[in-house]
C-alpha cells in the first residue's frame, strides 16, 4: 500500500513546489513573500549572537558592567561586528569603534581633536604603551596584544571605559553619553539595553543550550 501511494506524494509534493513557483509570480504574493523574509531579517539584525554572550558575561565579572549593556554598544557601533570595514570614516576602530586615542591613551603627544592621533600601529597594541598613556586598551587573552580588532580585547576594553565611565556604578546613561557624546547615541544604546534585558533569561537560556550542543 505504501508503495503504491509513493508515486503518488512524490507528484503532489512536485505540483505543491511548481505551484509556490507560480504563485510567487503573482505581485501581490510575492511582495508578502518578501515582507516576511524582511521580519526574518530584522529580527536577526537585532538578536544577540549566542557565540558572544560569553565574552560579554567574562567581562562583566570583571568590570561590573551589565553585559547586555556590552552587547546593546556591540549593536550599535557594528551590528555585531557585521560591518566591513571595522573602521569609521572619522577614524574609529575596532569591533567597539574605540577612536586610537581613547584606547592607547589621550595624554600621547599625538592625541588631539577627535582622537584619531598618529599613533604608531605597534603602539596602538602594545600594553605597556597604554599604560604608560592612560589608555582603555585591555589584553583580555593574554597575547601580549590589546587589539581593538580582536573580539575579546574589544569587549573587555569597552567594558572597561563604560566602568571607568560609571556603569559598573549603574550610572548607565552618563557612561553611554561618555562612549559618544550624542544624544541619539544614548537613546539608541538604551533602547537595545533595555530590549535585551527585557530578554535576559530568553537570551542566557539559548548560550546555554548552545553550550550544551557544543559537548
Amino acid at each position: 500500500m505504501i508503495l503504491l501511494l509513493l508515486p503518488f506524494t512524490i507528484t503532489i509534493y512536485i505540483l505543491a513546489i511548481i505551484g509556490w513557483q507560480e504563485l510567487r509570480k503573482i505581485p501581490v504574493v510575492q511582495e508578502w513573500a518578501e515582507s516576511i523574509q524582511n521580519v526574518k531579517d530584522i529580527k536577526n539584525k537585532f538578536e544577540v549572537p549566542p557565540e558572544y554572550i560569553s565574552i560579554y558575561q567574562k567581562a562583566e565579572e570583571k568590570y561590573g558592567v551589565p553585559w547586555t549593556l556590552l552587547a546593546a554598544h556591540h549593536r550599535i557601533e557594528t551590528r555585531f561586528s557585521t560591518m566591513d570595514p571595522l573602521l569609521s570614516p572619522v577614524g574609529a576602530e575596532g569591533h567597539m569603534q574605540f577612536m586610537p586615542c581613547t584606547f592607547v591613551g589621550w595624554s600621547h603627544p599625538s592625541c588631539n581633536g577627535l582622537g584619531k592621533g598618529d599613533i604608531p600601529e605597534k603602539d596602538k597594541v602594545n600594553p605597556e604603551i597604554i599604560a604608560k598613556y592612560g589608555g582603555y586598551g585591555v589584553d583580555a587573552n593574554g597575547d601580549g596584544k590589546a587589539d581593538p580588532f580582536d573580539m575579546e580585547d574589544a569587549i573587555f576594553s569597552a567594558a572597561n571605559y563604560l566602568a571607568a565611565s560609571g556603569a559598573a556604578n549603574g550610572q548607565i546613561e552618563k557612561a553611554i553619553f561618555n562612549y559618544n557624546h550624542s544624544d541619539k547615541y544614548v537613546e539608541d544604546v538604551l533602547h537595545f539595553y533595555n530590549l535585551y534585558e527585557s530578554q535576559l533569561q530568553k537570551l542566557e537560556a539559548t548560550l546555554e543550550d548552545e553550550q550544551t550542543e557544543g559537548l
